[in-house]
């Protein structure tokens, strides 16, 4: 259900309400990959200024520009004296579509290389001038604001939260418990960070109905208390297994045919840096849950400060555990 990179093997399909996605353009425009959003960044800016390009050229067709210009090429001492006679072009120097188009890139950028000008001929020029760069304005936010997005998304961050590869199974405080490690690899921590967990598997009701991804909640301790964790050192999370727990009457023998079982760890909190709230995930399928093992000390202390040996973050050492269930365990106890 969920992999270990945090994916989520779900596919959707016959989405019949398409048109949901458009009502929330910029998140629709920040999920798609970045070639798509590159495209689209490049042919927003080009298609308005192909757009306003045209609208140019159609005033200066409209107002004559276009031959007066093409007499001032063809004869130059015609075009001066057309100019002497009082002829004012609403954009200078615009005789072509090319140079209109040039003019728009000029004025949606404030490039501004001094050959075109709007003069005050024609107010619909003047008009157009405002309309283009608050047009312009609206496309650099939007899509600025959409590639600022992509590059600072919070799962990012989550890269550098890392989970043990394998959960284990072993004895704490005389109860069995399944436990498994999280660190994380930035100096920069994760603020007011939680840590929950959920079994997924195939259930069916005693009416029968067949719940595919049924998500039950299971309670976990940490050395802190509660779901808050403390993150600056590599930590051990762990879930007392009693009798309210999904695991309650697996054992080393029967864990392996448990094949729809799945545990997953869900992580969130804020980035100190950026105040974004990022969420690591994780799951551990029955083969990757180890019985009767408990994680090596990491952290040591060394010249008066604490060092972290990453490179035994997902070792593990055999330890006695008994061969049962929880619930065996119990009525043991109980019988002792």
């Amino acid at each position: 259900f969920v992999g270990k990179n945090g994916a989520c093997n779900v596919a959707h399909k016959n989405i019949r309400e398409q048109g949901r996605f458009l009502q929330d353009v910029f998140t629709t425009l920040v999920d798609l990959k970045w070639p798509h959003t590159l495209l689209i960044f490049t042919m927003s800016f080009l298609c308005s200024w192909l757009l306003f390009g045209m609208v140019w050229w159609l005033i200066a067709f409209a107002h004559g520009d276009l031959d007066h210009s093409t007499r001032l090429q063809r004869d130059p001492a015609e075009g001066a004296a057309g100019s002497a006679a009082g002829f004012v072009p609403c954009v200078t120097s615009i005789h072509s579509f090319t140079s209109a188009f040039l003019f728009s890139i000029e004025v949606q950028v404030t490039i501004g290389f001094g050959g075109r000008m709007v003069t005050e001929e024609c107010p619909a020029a003047i008009l157009v001038l405002i309309v283009q760069n608050i047009v312009g304005l609206v496309i650099n936010a939007i899509m600025l604001g959409c590639i600022f997005m992509k590059t600072a998304q919070a799962h990012r961050r989550a890269e550098t939260l890392i989970f043990s590869k394998h959960a284990v199974i072993a004895l704490r405080e005389g109860r069995l418990c399944f436990m498994l490690r999280v660190g994380d690899l930035r100096k920069s921590m994760i603020i007011s960070a939680t840590i929950r967990m959920q079994v997924v598997k195939k259930t069916a009701s005693l009416e029968g109905e067949v719940v595919p991804l049924n998500q039950i909640d299971i309670q976990m301790e940490n050395p802190v208390g509660g779901n808050s964790i403390f993150l600056v050192s590599p930590l051990i999370i762990y879930h007392v297994i009693d009798k309210n727990s999904p695991l309650y009457d697996i054992s080393p023998m029967n864990l392996h045919h448990h094949e729809d079982l799945e545990i997953i760890v869900i992580l969130e909190g804020v980035v100190e840096t950026t105040g974004i709230t990022t969420q690591a995930r994780t799951s551990y399928l029955a083969d990757e849950i180890l019985w009767g093992q408990r994680f090596v000390p990491i952290v040591a202390e060394e010249d008066g400060r604490y060092s972290v040996d990453y490179s035994k973050f997902g070792n593990t050492v055999k330890v006695p555990t008994p061969s049962c269930t929880a619930r065996q365990l119990e009525e043991d106890k109980s019988i002792m």
